[in-house]
């Protein structure tokens, strides 16, 4: 058995595979040695202090391996895990602390029909084991308002149960906005009720009105003309000289707008699930110019729904912020551009023309405005009527792999002020199983000027980068390369190859961890929620593979790594591409998982070729 092993890693050392990426052959080795390795070196490290393993461990859930078992006949179903379990974060805590006594005993508006603890002693029996023994928000703030309920409660805790806050670090920290752009209250309610009065949007809807019964008009008295030979019914309309109306000045010109240099930037793209404000701030640290929210309905927005507003949050580090919509009609889309251009501080507004989604493009939007030119006209120039900030559009090359729409779109957006716009190097049906096709992103770049076009697709290092830059665009716009390596941004802009160590990007880990915990909550709740997007960003970490152990320079994103031990073992255990060791490097960070934890990612992450 050890010599077919050992026969098949001489012949991967020998011919380089197809589609997989070429490293030093000291570092190879088999798939069973792989995990027999991992699992050995996780087994004498908790030997000391022995636990019961989640089920999750066990399982071992390959995202790879796990794609054959959905369809009858084997195949492998690619996209997203649709029918992956999920755990709602409030099941984990069965029963939580009241918040009357976390904010200071004060009476309980439910009385006795409140679910919750009221005794800090019988709280404190239930409550899981502590993490840490230093509480990142209390740290750097000098107070942590989850008190008690903090799974690091023991350092801003005094012995009798009342938490502790420092007094200097609050009035360093005193006017100070972290983060913007959440969901006002009372502005919540307005929305579900239906309150919110939308003049702006009210009055392009009526010209657009008034401009389809004109054309109607036109088509009928052209049909009178014949009939009554009234000439008059087929005149067309008249531009008349004179004073200047309230329609023709509520407009803002393009050059009255705020203004953003979209000019050789590096652009974070707005990843839905994975480009959350924690990690937007990681590749902030790391050098990235431009940030975009996640990828936001419309409809959702403007219902006043709490978790779609959470993804137009701003932190203070986002120097030049958007926000991403999503819709498929002028009168959603106007509307939600006005909402947001008088309740959150944004630098830009970014149109998703590109999500390829099917539930998405089925109504229209997405992919599918790119066929519906009339209504996406429409809802441009609607969204530019209301809107103080610049509109840009990200699109695809087209919808059918080899029918390119793209070059025809980007002449007629010229007409309609858009400000900048970003195409993905590929199809609707291509999705990310095929190169991306910078040849046409390059066509594109010249028909598009004097309008900034930044290209995406593909770009995993900074050499990938330059031959981008080659091509013309304004800019370059990096997706799963920052998810693969979110440090890609330093690399670009210091010309080099970072062969970061795993305990570097441990590090990495670690502040992600710190930022969730200060977003999400630093309770059992807002830990979970920090793991399970942290799971989520290792499901496409794991495929980065450290610069010292490649055989050729640089990693293309196209190939996949094969099975390798790294130069420690934290390096082999961050190369693994089982749930199980992923769940291993969460609990480094935030402890051990619940009893009934159970994660498979929401994207499978094994689109190679």
């Amino acid at each position: 058995m050890e010599k077919a092993a050992e026969e098949t890693v001489k012949k991967t050392t020998d011919v380089a595979v197809k589609g997989e990426a070429a490293l030093k052959p000291q570092f190879l080795t088999t798939k069973d040695k792989f995990h027999g390795f991992v699992d050995s070196g996780w087994q004498e490290e908790t030997k000391a202090t022995p636990v019961e393993e989640p089920e999750t461990k066990k399982l071992k859930l390959d995202p790879e391996e796990g794609n054959k078992g959905g369809k009858p006949d084997g195949k492998r179903i690619r996209g997203q895990n649709k029918s992956r379990p999920h755990m709602k974060h409030t099941a984990y805590d069965e029963k939580r602390l009241c918040l009357s006594v976390i904010q200071d005993n004060r009476e309980c508006p439910f009385g006795d029909k409140c679910h919750f603890h009221h005794s800090v002693a019988e709280y404190l029996a239930t409550k899981p084991a502590d993490i840490g023994e230093s509480c990142y928000l209390y740290d750097t703030y000098g107070k942590c308002g989850y008190g008690l309920c903090c799974r690091f409660a023991m350092a801003h805790t005094t012995p009798d149960f009342k938490t502790m806050v420092n007094a200097e670090l609050i009035k360093a920290n005193e006017g100070r906005t972290a983060v913007r752009n959440s969901l006002d209250k009372d502005l919540q309610i307005r929305l579900r009720k239906r309150s919110v009065t939308f003049d702006k949007s009210a009055e392009y809807l009526e010209i657009l009105s008034n401009n389809k019964d004109k054309k109607e008009q036109q088509g009928n008295g052209k049909t009178l003309l014949t009939h009554s030979g009234d000439a008059r019914a087929a005149e067309p309309p008249v531009k008349t000289v004179g004073p200047l109306t309230d329609v023709d000045v509520i407009k803002l010109r393009l050059c009255e707008k705020k203004q953003v240099d979209f000019q050789d930037k590096l652009y974070l793209a707005p990843l839905t699930t994975c480009g959350n404000l924690p990690f937007r701030r990681v590749c902030k640290r790391f050098g990235a110019d431009i940030t975009c929210g996640e990828m936001a309905m419309c409809t959702n927005l403007l219902q006043g729904q709490q978790s779609e507003w959470a993804l137009l949050k701003r932190h203070e580090s986002e120097d030049v912020f958007g926000v991403q919509v999503e819709g498929c009609f002028p009168d959603t889309m106007t509307r939600c551009a006005e909402l947001i251009n008088s309740n959150i501080d944004v630098d830009f507004v970014d149109i998703n023309s590109g999500c390829p989604i099917d539930l998405v493009y089925k109504k229209g939007g997405g992919c599918g405005l790119m066929t519906r030119t009339k209504k996406f006209e429409q809802i441009i120039k609607g969204m530019n009527y209301v809107l103080d900030v610049p509109l840009t559009v990200k699109i695809r090359t087209g919808v059918q792999e080899k029918c390119n729409l793209a070059h025809k779109l980007i002449t007629e957006m010229k007409k309609w002020d858009v400000s900048m716009i970003t195409l993905h190097g590929r199809s609707k049906e291509q999705r990310y199983t095929k190169l991306a096709d910078w040849d046409y992103i390059n066509t594109c770049s010249k028909l598009a000027s004097p309008v900034p076009l930044y290209g995406n697709g593909d770009i995993l290092s900074y050499e990938d980068a330059m031959k981008a830059r080659e091509t013309g665009v304004s800019g370059i716009m990096i997706a799963r390369g920052a998810l693969i390596k979110p440090w890609i941004f330093t690399e670009i802009k210091e010309g080099r190859h970072w062969d970061i160590s795993s305990n570097e990007r441990l590090d990495v880990l670690r502040d992600f961890s710190n930022f969730g915990l200060e977003h999400w909550g630093s309770d059992t709740r807002g830990v979970e929620k920090t793991r399970t997007f942290m799971l989520e960003w290792l499901s496409f970490m794991c495929r980065y593979i450290p610069v010292g152990l490649l055989e050729r320079v640089p990693q293309k994103i196209n190939e996949r790594p094969p099975y390798y031990l790294g130069r420690n073992y934290l390096e082999s255990l961050m190369a693994s591409q089982h749930v199980g060791d992923w769940v291993r490097i969460s609990e480094m960070l935030l402890g051990p998982v619940p009893k009934n934890f159970i994660f498979l990612p929401k994207h499978k992450a094994n689109a190679y070729k």
